[in-house]
């Protein structure tokens, strides 16, 4: 079964790799993506380091946000006129859900994106940092 986390952004607010991988560090977590990630242009498998071990990732896909919305109006009005959308999959790895999530908090945080599990209403940015400390702490063995 897979999953997808959608982040809706102003485009003109979506961040290069440097400034994303920044905003990463500043969080405090050790995830490092893929050096030639590029949110806007990338489709397919972007690979992350996290914790030091290459074995986390996800599946990226990028659009405008009526592009990936495909004629689904809720879906589109979850956007919240943001006009662009990045969606990541992921499988069954919690590893690969916790680099997801720590991406989609740096989004959330530093570029007013809204975040949105498999088209459900989007979680505050509080809820969201409580929900990846927790997930990072799962990967972890810390619970």
């Amino acid at each position: 079964m897979s999953n997808t986390q959608y982040a809706f952004v102003r485009s003109d607010l979506l961040p290069d790799r440097a400034s994303l991988q920044k905003w990463i560090d500043a969080l405090g977590y050790d995830l490092k993506l893929d050096p030639d990630l590029s949110l806007r242009d990338d489709e397919g498998y972007s690979p992350c380091v996290l914790d030091g071990k290459a074995e986390a990732g996800f599946e990226l896909e990028s659009g405008s946000a009526a592009e990936m919305a495909d004629g689904d109006e809720d879906f589109l009005a979850l956007a919240s006129g943001r006009d662009f959308c990045v969606s990541m999959t992921w499988r069954s790895s919690m590893k690969d859900c916790a680099a997801i999530m720590i991406v989609s908090c740096a989004l959330a945080k530093n570029c007013d994106a809204l975040i949105s599990y498999e088209g459900e209403d989007p979680e505050s940015l509080e809820k969201m940092i409580e929900l990846t400390a927790g997930i990072v702490k799962e990967v972890r063995g810390e619970t």
